[in-house]
């Protein structure tokens, strides 16, 4: 994967709690990668979706979040400070508030969305992807704002299915609130005027 690796050690929830916060990690399998500062427009991408979806479910009992936040996916039950999998995806949707707690999310979210840039991409289509499905992640979207293509996988039976895929054109509903649209023309006219 392109992203550095923080060291070959193995580490948990509980030394990730521990580690500075001038440098972003995330951990896979107990492997920590470090997440470099996002590009202007990875910004202006989760910012302008973040907009959208939060205007369309204010009243829904879903919670949309963006990064940085905690996304702690346990394999089994163990106890948070064993936790070997800690993500931060750009954007999620939880709509089973048990799993937040004051330090984000414990357990896989609904949907979850990655911007990619040329850094991360070969990182989240595969070992992201591969976490988030283990995890049950019902919906995992990977935008590619250069490409203006949208990679979509939906949880089927415990896997993902074929990918689905979408230009970044006209409007596309959330699989998992078919109520909420991202308005992708809209989306680059702001990110544009900007």
């Amino acid at each position: 994967m392109n992203l550095p690796k923080r060291d070959v050690q193995f580490h948990t929830y509980a030394e990730y709690c521990s580690w500075p916060e001038d440098q972003r990690y995330e951990l896979i399998d107990g492997v920590a990668y470090a997440i470099d500062a996002p590009l202007r427009i990875h910004q202006e991408f989760v910012g302008e979706m973040h907009f959208q979806i939060t205007g369309q479910s204010r009243n829904h009992p879903c919670r949309i979040y963006l990064s940085p936040f905690d996304v702690r996916l346990p394999k089994r039950n163990e106890a948070d400070d064993l936790v070997s999998t800690v993500l931060q995806p750009d954007l999620l949707i939880v709509c089973d508030r048990s799993k937040l707690d004051e330090r984000g999310c414990r357990g896989a979210p609904d949907w979850v969305a990655e911007i990619l840039s040329p850094a991360t991409a070969s990182y989240d289509h595969i070992l992201k992807r591969s976490a988030y499905e283990a995890a049950g992640v019902r919906e995992y979207w990977l935008v590619h704002p250069v490409d203006r293509l949208l990679t979509v996988y939906t949880l089927e039976n415990g896997r993902y299915g074929i990918p689905q895929y979408h230009e970044l054109a006209g409007r596309l509903a959330l699989g998992v609130l078919p109520d909420v649209e991202i308005d992708w023309d809209n989306l680059f006219a702001a990110i544009n005027s900007a």
